[in-house]
């Protein structure tokens, strides 16, 4: 009995060895993995001392069906693919034999493998002697799987659900075997627990044999979980390993109450003055935010999306303490805040006194205030030249010089666009002052000259000019004066003819006295070359056009000019008889304002000249020098 318990332990061996119950020894791998519409190749080993006489290879199908199927069929003459099997066209055998080693090889190539391929392949090799061995193999087929998708909670899940809320589904398709899914959060794999993690997976197996595997992941989600984030790992198989592939990360909505509010301006760290626009947001630690109700002095305030206060061209009155409450409809909780804002003004600028008309010598103290609600810088100005930082401005002893046009600045320095300015007139008191008569030559050909007068005074003197002929002794016609009043005077003008020596006056009058000033004007020699300049006797002077000389009319105008001057001779005797009565001399002034707008002194003259009237006008104008000018 021992020695047949021996002799059939040795044939068990033998057995599991070769794989085989005849004398021939067949060996083949218990499995072979290849992946789907790859090529396999499924060896086939046997030693015999001679090449096989045959090779059969056979498939069983999985399931009830065990029969063999026969797909190759090879002997010293043939070799045979069986036709109208699932393999015609689609499989191959290569064969070799070794004499030194006694071995041979038959290996089965199938090319686009299919998944109806995952099955036994049974090779039976056959020697000279028609005894056979066999072996066996199955074929295991792998897919991997498409990428994870994954999908979070568009909804949001909030805090205070009792039990745990879906977050996230992850999805992968066309795997085989069957893929593996886990969850992780922050790197760290969630596990179903109780009350707090729950995981549910379901799996399609498609008409193809290939798997769709499909998570949901619940969780009972804390205020935190809103900055973690969530991922699913795929595991998968491949031939001769495991693969894994993790999904895309992803934040999920955590929605949970409001307990504080913080209310802030828009942008910040920024003064406020009347006239701006201000925003101001409220925003709450609550997701998603709640309703906000903005009231401001007791008053309830229309309130913007988002939490936003706008607040267009505000005034001082908007300033003062604003709050913001707000209220969580899931929960019926509420939480408020608030903040204080401030509408910086400056008022327009009170100075006193006012416009005032000095007496020569007279002292004056002027104040420049401006009510603002932050400090402010004061300065007074003179003709754009600053004359003290102070809102005091004290004037000793007044004279001419004094005279002008007084600005006063008031500066918020913190909010520079916060400023006022405020201009007054100050005029000094006394009778006319006339440095001299400047001349600025015009045009050499035809001998035309300006002259200028700039008489200084208040009230405002009235100048009149008279031109005598020096040869004759007689008195010349004076074309249409210019005049121009300023801060501190006024400036007349008056175009010249200079055909042979002139003396010209100019005579400055107001009702506190009267004053005279004269000029010799030489003749000027005519020129075949016309220039056109402009100087002063002060080293300052404006280009002027040369003044034509008054073209003769027809004998209508000779008749006219003749009845004219006979009036004229009537009325300047009466006029002269009154004014000699009254112990007064006439002043004849006229003319009208065209000169630039800058302002000058004495010193520095700066005059323009349009052309001439004819000598009529200006005889009449010398008869009613009395009238005064546009500007007076």
């Amino acid at each position: 009995m021992t020695l047949r318990y021996i002799a059939l332990l040795v044939a068990g061996l033998s057995v599991l060895t070769s794989k085989t119950w005849a004398v021939v020894d067949v060996s083949m791998e218990d499995r072979v993995e290849v992946s789907l519409k790859g090529q396999a190749m499924i060896p086939c080993m046997y030693k015999l001392k001679e090449s096989a006489k045959m090779i059969v290879w056979f498939t069983r199908l999985p399931g009830r069906d065990q029969g063999r199927r026969r797909i190759y069929y090879y002997d010293d003459q043939n070799a045979i693919i069986e036709e109208g099997s699932d393999y015609a066209g689609r499989i191959n055998v290569t064969h070799s034999y070794e004499p030194q080693s006694e071995r041979g090889s038959a290996i089965l190539i199938i090319d686009n493998v299919q998944m109806s391929d995952q099955r036994e392949f049974i090779c039976i090799v056959h020697d000279i002697l028609s005894d056979s061995g066999e072996g066996h193999t199955r074929l295991q087929l792998f897919n991997s799987p498409s990428l994870p998708v994954i999908e979070r909670t568009h909804t949001g899940v909030s805090v205070n659900e009792e039990e745990p809320s879906k977050v996230a589904d992850c999805e992968v398709n066309d795997g085989y075997p069957r893929p593996n899914i886990t969850w992780y959060k922050d790197r760290f794999p969630l596990q179903p627990s109780d009350g707090d993690i729950k995981i549910m997976e379901s799996v399609t197996i498609k008409p193809s044999g290939l798997f769709t595997v499909k998570s949901e992941l619940f969780i009972k989600v804390e205020r935190t979980d809103e900055d973690a984030h969530f991922y699913c790992e795929v595991k998968y198989f491949v031939p001769g390993g495991v693969k894994m592939t993790e999904s895309k990360k992803i934040n999920i909505t955590v929605h949970y109450p409001t307990t504080n509010v913080t209310l802030y301006v828009n942008p910040p760290d920024r003064l406020i003055k009347e006239g701006d626009t201000v925003d101001i947001q409220c925003e709450g630690n609550g997701n998603p935010q709640p309703v906000f109700t903005f009231t401001h002095k007791e008053e309830e305030l229309e309130t913007k999306e988002n939490g936003m206060l706008l607040l267009e061209d505000v005034k001082r009155s908007n300033s003062g303490t604003y709050e913001c409450q707000a209220y969580d409809f899931e929960t019926g909780t509420g939480a408020e805040g608030s903040i204080n804002i401030t509408v910086h003004y400056l008022d327009h600028i009170v100075v006193t006194p006012e416009d005032t008309v000095l007496d020569q010598g007279q002292d004056l103290i002027l104040t420049c205030n401006a009510l603002s609600s932050l400090p402010t810088y004061t300065a007074w100005y003179k003709d754009d030249m600053q004359l003290v930082e102070r809102h005091v401005l004290e004037l000793h002893n007044a004279s001419y010089d004094t005279a002008g046009m007084y600005m006063c600045e008031v500066i918020v320095p913190s909010l520079p666009d916060l400023q006022e300015r405020k201009s007054l007139q100050i005029s000094v008191r006394g009778k006319p002052m006339i440095s001299e008569i400047t001349v600025s030559q015009v045009n050499k050909a035809d001998r035309f000259v300006n002259l200028t007068c700039y008489a200084q005074g208040y009230p405002f003197p009235t100048i009149t000019w008279t031109l005598v002929d020096e040869q004759s002794g007689k008195p010349v016609p004076v074309a249409e004066a210019e005049n121009q009043k300023i801060d501190t005077g006024v400036f007349s003008m008056i175009s010249v003819r200079a055909t042979s020596q002139l003396t010209a006056s100019c005579s400055a009058a107001n009702e506190l006295g009267t004053v005279n000033v004269s000029h010799k004007i030489e003749a000027s020699v005519r020129v075949t070359t016309t220039t056109t300049q402009a100087t002063s006797t002060k080293g300052t002077g404006l280009t002027v056009p040369p003044k034509q000389p008054p073209k003769g009319g027809g004998s209508g105008v000779i008749i006219a000019v003749i009845i004219i001057c006979l009036l004229l001779i009537a009325i300047l005797g009466s006029v002269l008889y009154f004014l000699y009565k009254k112990g007064k001399l006439p002043c004849g002034r006229s003319g009208k304002q065209d000169f630039t707008k800058e302002k000058a002194s004495k010193d520095d003259i700066v005059m323009e000249m349009k052309s001439g009237k004819s000598e009529e006008a200006v005889l009449l104008q010398g008869i009613n020098g009395d009238k005064k000018s546009p500007t007076e």
